[in-house]
């Protein structure tokens, strides 16, 4: 009998009204807090308070740090990078978002 591995996907449903700390973001998402100090220096994060200790991170910041993960280890993209990628790939989302005119005739 043959044998084939499926792929397995995991998620988690996160409401965006959830807050996190810089320290529970780290544990949920296994970075570390240098990386995530040096991502809000860099502006991919904008969280609320007035430092390290003080931020909060909405729920959302947890899909944004798992992709900024994967452009960093996986492309190999340095923070200024990521930082303009997620830019670019908030404004195709926004893009998306808006109805479609028909076209002129």
């Amino acid at each position: 009998m043959k044998d084939s591995a499926t792929p397995r996907l995991e998620g988690q449903v996160i409401d965006e009204q959830v807050e996190f700390t810089l320290v529970e973001l780290c544990r949920v998402t296994g970075a570390s807090e240098d990386e995530l100090t040096l991502w809000v220096a860099e502006g991919v994060f904008d969280p609320d308070g007035n430092g390290p200790q003080d931020w909060r991170f909405s729920g959302a910041s947890l899909r944004r740090v798992r992709t900024a993960q994967r452009l960093a280890h996986d492309l190999q993209i340095n923070p200024p990078g990521i930082a303009l990628a997620l830019d670019l790939l908030d404004q195709i989302d926004a893009l998306r978002a808006q109805p479609r005119r028909p076209p002129r005739a």
